[in-house]
């Protein structure tokens, strides 16, 4: 039903705000009001200046985080999901909500129910209560503090899992499992996936530790191309007192270095 409205520009927003609810189990008016100082795509998640539960912080998956990037070139005014006038939030999702639904098998149901949904599909996936109420903003299990910057991992974790799902099936994807994978030998190959990656970026830090020196020349190489000639010599300036430094080393990576460096002048 929502990939058949979608195609009717009347609609889009909407869509996108029906879409949301679902994939983040938020309330409707923490969506429709939602403002672009409340987003941190950096962190995965919602900072909620006042919800019902006051100031709340809601950890949001990676499909979720992907949409607002996205939406975020198209930023107009402070809200998310703007209006047709001035700087206000969306005002036509109740009677668009309407209009898509009352001639249909759901025309009964009401936008909370996408919320109760989240966490249903949350319970069904083997996560717990405690979880479940930090993710959809709960009083018993939500997460409040103003001095929380870096939202806990394993959060994170559940809200990807939980709403990578709930995209599958508003997509029309079937799932042949409906519970997470909590058998060891699934444990066991993505905890290897993990280490392997851990140790693969260690050993290549260890074996070559300017790498990233080299990485960043490449970076100022790059723009330093795109300068006027007075501003490359600026930053050949800067760069040319370690160049002699990077030329006395024998590792690899600081010929490349110095070379960037040179490229910069003048």
């Amino acid at each position: 039903m929502l990939r058949a409205a979608v195609k009717d520009e009347k609609y889009t927003t909407t869509v996108d705000i029906i879409r949301q609810i679902a994939l983040t189990g938020c309330r409707r008016s923490e969506i429709i009001s939602l403002k672009w100082s409340e987003v941190d795509a950096e962190e995965s998640c919602l900072r909620f200046v006042d919800s019902k539960e006051g100031a709340s912080i809601r950890p949001v998956g990676l499909p979720v985080v992907e949409f607002l990037e996205a939406r975020r070139s198209q930023k107009l005014g402070s809200y998310v999901f703007p209006g047709y006038r001035a700087d206000n939030a969306f005002g036509s999702f109740p009677n668009h909500w309407e209009q898509l639904f009352r001639r249909s098998s759901l025309s009964d149901i009401t936008p909370h129910v996408l919320r109760h949904s989240f966490a249903s599909i949350a319970n069904d996936l083997g996560f717990t209560e405690v979880t479940i109420a930090a993710l959809v903003g709960h009083a018993k299990g939500s997460v409040t503090s103003k001095y929380i910057h870096t939202l806990d991992t394993a959060l994170i974790m559940a809200a990807d899992t939980i709403s990578g799902y709930i995209q599958g099936l508003l997509d029309g994807v079937t799932f042949k499992q409906t519970a997470y994978a909590l058998d060891r030998d699934s444990r066991k190959v993505a905890l290897a996936s993990f280490l392997s990656k851990a140790i693969d970026e260690q050993s290549a830090v260890r074996e070559n530790p300017y790498r990233l020196i080299a990485a960043s020349a490449q970076k100022v190489l790059a723009l330093a191309n795109e300068m006027k000639h007075s501003q490359r010599a600026i930053v050949a300036h800067h760069l040319s007192a370690r160049i002699s430094v990077a030329e006395s080393m024998s590792n690899a990576s600081f010929p490349f270095a110095a070379q960037s460096a040179r490229a910069c002048s003048p």
